[in-house]
């Protein structure tokens, strides 16, 4: 990993040095201080997250009263109030009506104004009194403006009195998630998108397989349902996100590529690569791009992203020597194997830009070998130093943004340092490889979660050790880097602001430890006894009151060291804490609850032969199983 170049601290002033007598002495001979100005008794803005850029205070409160009203002029501040309104009753605070008309004392009234060009595409102006306004040059802005006032309410219902002009220093304030290989449920993205819209974050890259109904051989697990997308996708717009979808290629296909070796990339001895598309192939491209076009149906954002990362990862060019004769054949003589990679990014930029969509890539395969350039325009997101610096993409005409490796969460591996990212006044032109000196070029930053040990941690571990590099990289891409003086101040302000309203809590299990007979309502098996004991992360084990072994999904083809065929054996095995593959989700349904295994997000089924079996909901029907608490408590031995 390449290490970040610390910033400078700022140097401690001659006060510091000063020390025993020579501190006196300045005391004693330095004048009098001047009694205090009102203003330098004024207290400092409200605690929000991102941290309000200023603030003046006036005098007295706005009190959160039970006759409040929700006053709105135009349908789009409407639309602004009922969102509010809906999250106002998530937070336990009752039905808030919505109306137009003159506001009145202790009424939140929200406008936009689309004059107020000052306040650019998301910023907003809180003004706190008699009554609260949000005003936003769009309704965007005028959305933020209410993420800040369900921050304060989360506080209390008393908030001073006073205004603030809060505008975001950089336009994409975003979130990566690859759920390309390890199933991620859609409770737990729902989390994601309402945290995320609450500290002001716009942008989601969701990496992911959707059912496809146009290459039903790639419908390997785990796939997401087009209404499961939709649905997101829906959630996402009522908070101002945008879903970008992403299908890795030329490289990482292999989710798409196991069943068509047609396209797959064949080496000098003969041997299939199934993760690397042949991109010398016509059909590879239309493949891609009918893709590309499914995706369209369930995805209206007006971004792409491709990947274009690692196609030679574990191996080289030179291994492929067709893809050079390739490019020198489009290019000439001097024309590169690298050529061949660009040019197939370039026409997937052609053809995308012909959908209305703007394309996004990585920035590894910018590796300088290429005589033919990126097409301008396209967005590149930045994770690693390689020898095109972030300083000569933007110069070539790319906007660029920060995926630095130092904001990755990799699930069992290497997650990110927050604390000393705070410490450091770390900010979005801090790239690998390279600080620039200006904002200019730098469309924003992003965390990315990635599964590369998809056992190593489970959905609600990832969800704890993400949250302050959540809240961190909505800090310093709406506002100062360093809004508290330690970082101790910077985690107490996340806890104070919480989480958004109508977060759910996915770490209570619905049924009390205990030890229960299990039936399944098909009756494929016979009652059986099992001790079911929480795990830390909020799902349980199912232990054998007669063999003292545990559930466990572990069969089949390993994917990520993680066993995801559909289909594969649940058996019993040696219990093992910390194996996450004996951690299951129970979940109430009707008749009982369904059993879902943590890691592989596929339910338990009883098969026509007697076995437990795990399979995607949507190929087999999840078992409904039964609990009835025994009589008499089930002791480890």
């Amino acid at each position: 990993m390449t290490v970040f170049p610390e910033l400078a601290r700022r140097p401690r002033g001659r006060w510091r040095r000063l020390t025993g007598a020579a501190a006196a002495l300045l005391l004693l001979v330095a004048p009098a201080p001047a009694a205090a100005s009102r203003q330098d008794e004024r207290p400092g803005p409200p605690r929000t997250l991102p941290a309000l850029t200023n603030w003046t205070p006036g005098e007295g409160s706005y009190t959160y009263g039970d006759g409040v009203r929700l006053v709105a002029r135009d349908a789009a501040s409407r639309r602004v109030a009922r969102t509010l309104a809906d999250d106002l009753r998530a937070a336990g605070r009752g039905k808030v009506p919505v109306t137009s008309g003159a506001a009145r004392p202790g009424d939140v009234l929200i406008d936009v104004e689309k004059q107020r060009k000052s306040l650019g595409a998301e910023g907003y102006e809180l003004r706190a009194g008699e009554r609260l306004e949000i005003t936003g040059g769009t309704e965007a802005g005028a959305f933020y403006g209410t993420r800040t006032l369900l921050q304060l309410l989360a506080q209390g219902d008393r908030i001073p009195a006073g205004s603030t002009v809060d505008v975001p220093r950089y336009k994409e304030r975003g979130v990566g998630v690859c759920a390309c290989y390890i199933h991620i449920s859609r409770p737990w993205l729902e989390n994601l998108i309402r945290d995320m819209a609450y500290r002001k974050q716009n942008q989601l890259l969701l990496e992911l397989k959707v059912k496809s109904d146009r290459h039903p051989e790639a419908n390997s697990w785990g796939y997401y349902s087009k209404s499961d997308i939709r649905r997101l996708v829906a959630l996402a717009a009522k908070y101002h996100i945008t879903v970008i979808p992403e299908i890795n290629s030329p490289g990482h296909m292999d989710p798409w590529l196991e069943h068509r070796p047609d396209l797959q990339l064949t080496d000098t001895d003969g041997k299939k690569q199934p993760s690397r598309l042949d991109v010398t192939k016509d059909e590879s491209f239309a493949y891609y791009t009918s893709l590309v076009d499914e995706y369209a149906d369930v995805f209206p954002a007006k971004s792409w992203h491709m990947g274009a990362d690692e196609y030679m990862l574990g191996s080289d060019f030179a291994k492929y020597p067709h893809i050079r004769d390739y490019a020198r054949r489009k290019y000439g003589e001097h024309a590169t194997p690298q050529d061949a990679f660009i040019d197939f990014v370039n026409r997937v930029q052609a053809y995308t830009a012909g959908k209305g969509k703007r394309l996004r890539i990585w920035n590894d395969g910018l590796t300088g070998d290429n005589t033919v350039p990126v097409a301008a325009g396209t967005t590149v997101e930045h994770w690693l130093a390689v020898r095109t610096k972030p300083g000569e993409l933007i110069a070539r005409g790319h906007p660029l943004m920060n995926a630095a490796y130092a904001l990755y969460l990799v699930r069992g591996g290497f997650h990110s340092d927050t604390r000393k990212l705070y410490e450091q006044r770390w900010d979005p032109r801090v790239f690998e490889g390279e600080t620039l000196a200006s904002r200019a070029g730098v469309t924003g930053a992003k965390i990315s979660l990635w599964p590369d040990n998809g056992r190593g941690e489970t959905e609600n571990e990832v969800a704890a050790s993400m949250r302050l590099p959540l809240s961190h990289v909505a800090q310093v891409t709406w506002g100062s880097p360093h809004p508290d003086g330690t970082y101790a101040g910077f985690t107490a302000r996340d806890a104070a602001v919480g989480h958004a309203p109508g977060w759910r809590d996915l770490t209570e299990p619905p049924v009390a430890d205990g030890t229960y007979t299990l039936r399944d309502v098909a009756g494929g098996l016979p009652p059986t006894a099992f001790e079911i004991r929480r795990t830390p992360d909020g799902y349980v084990t199912l232990r054998s009151a007669r063999t003292g072994a545990c559930l466990e999904t572990r069969e089949g083809k390993l994917t990520l060291n993680v066993p995801l065929e559909p289909g594969s054996s649940v058996t019993q095995e040696t219990c093992d804490a910390k194996n996450t593959l004996q951690r299951w989700q129970l979940t109430p349904v009707r008749g009982g609850h369904r059993l879902t295994n943590a890691i592989t997000r596929m339910a338990a089924h009883v098969t026509g032969d007697g076995r437990i079996a795990q399979y995607p909901p949507d190929q087999r029907t999840p078992t409904t199983w039964q609990l009835t608490p025994e009589a008499r408590e089930y002791r480890r031995t």
